[in-house]
């Protein structure tokens, strides 16, 4: 199965712990190794959003900000490479040529940022149309896509499975500021709708729970289901 997953920077690497990295490379590894072709896209996360504040603070544009805050995912992306070793390319891809790329050489491709004005979600959805992803699985902070914030609204509900075109009309006022921190953006969203790709958001604080939802499609966070969806992936009626 081809998959694309996206891990959050506050994810991966909240407070620059190895552990936490060594424990992604683990599963991305076991995935590789059963035959899974895995492209990663990396988020800059906390350190991104300092940079980002303190630039703002000094009179910067939101073009630089959003500059900023690509750098900030490409040294992320490094941090996976280095404990990827050689299964991962030996750089951060910077664009979804090079990415389709990596991956028919049987190598992990891992992405940040790309462009101003586009953040990681979006790159990760459209790093999987590119490449004809059968999966596209979001690791975020939170365990799925809520009817509100739940941060600020104690009555928002995780919704289990939600329509790609629901998802697009529900965070369709989400403001796209550089550093904004949604589990998946607007963007995202509409790729993900017009491309048809089965997606996974889903709490990635535990690697393992990537792992469990791409070889058996079990999660505890929020399926996103285009239209004319077709069947589910056979890896996971055997699992």
């Amino acid at each position: 199965m081809k998959v694309v997953v996206s891990v959050g920077g506050s994810v991966l690497a909240p407070n620059l712990e190895p552990d936490r990295i060594g424990e992604y490379a683990r599963v991305i590894e076991t995935l590789d190794e059963a035959g899974h072709e895995i492209g990663i896209v990396v988020g800059g996360g906390p350190t991104a959003r300092e940079y980002i504040t303190t630039a703002r603070d000094l009179g910067a544009n939101e073009i630089e900000l959003d500059q900023l805050g690509i750098a900030v995912t490409r040294l992320n992306s490094r941090l996976l490479i280095a404990a990827l070793g050689e299964a991962a390319a030996p750089a951060p891809v910077e664009s979804y040529d090079e990415g389709r790329a990596a991956l028919r050489r049987g190598d992990v491709p891992v992405m940040g940022g790309t462009v101003a004005g586009q953040t990681t979600d979006a790159v990760s959805a459209a790093l999987a149309e590119h490449v004809g992803a059968d999966l596209l699985v979001y690791a975020t902070s939170v365990p799925g896509v809520f009817s509100a914030d739940p941060n600020e609204d104690d009555d928002a509900e995780r919704y289990e499975e939600i329509a790609a075109g629901e998802l697009v009309d529900l965070i369709a006022g989400i403001e796209m500021n550089a550093g904004s921190n949604a589990p998946v953006d607007l963007l995202a969203a509409k790729i993900i709708e017009r491309a048809g790709l089965r997606s996974i958001v889903l709490d990635g604080t535990d690697p393992t729970a990537v792992r469990r939802a791409v070889e058996t499609g079990e999660h505890d966070g929020t399926d996103v289901v285009p239209e004319n969806l077709g069947a589910a992936p056979t890896a996971w009626d055997r699992a």
